[in-house]
């Protein structure tokens, strides 16, 4: 059974991270939507997507996170990615994910990255 989606924003400076708990499926849309319209609203430039190391991710949870990422390049934001685990890195590169966001090792890393650009 899938795990519902709590996604809690965090500020880092200029830099919000989304810290998403619970599998990512089509019914997470509305969850990232929402935090994505509240960070937009609050003048975010730069957003960490964090994912749960277990998390499940599926085919419809890609296609929420491709339409957040449309969205991020629309307004000129920069996007970087933690969290994952590797089956869930090797996917994200094989559907092109990685050519719009940077997959990062952990939150430290991500932070310092983009809190650097």
């Amino acid at each position: 059974m899938a795990k519902e989606n709590e996604i809690t924003l965090e500020t880092h400076g200029a830099v919000t991270l989304f810290d998403i708990k619970g599998d990512v499926t089509a019914n997470s849309e509305p969850y990232l939507k929402e935090a994505y319209q509240n960070a937009n609203d609050q003048g975010t430039s730069k957003i960490v997507l964090k994912f749960e190391q277990d998390a499940y991710i599926n085919s419809g949870g890609i296609a929420v996170i491709i339409q957040l990422l449309a969205q991020t390049k629309t307004n000129n934001q920069q996007i970087g990615i933690t969290g994952l685990s590797d089956h869930f890195k090797k996917i994200f590169n094989m559907v092109g994910i990685t050519k719009f966001a940077k997959i990062y090792s952990s939150v430290d890393e991500v932070l310092e990255s983009l809190s650097g650009s």
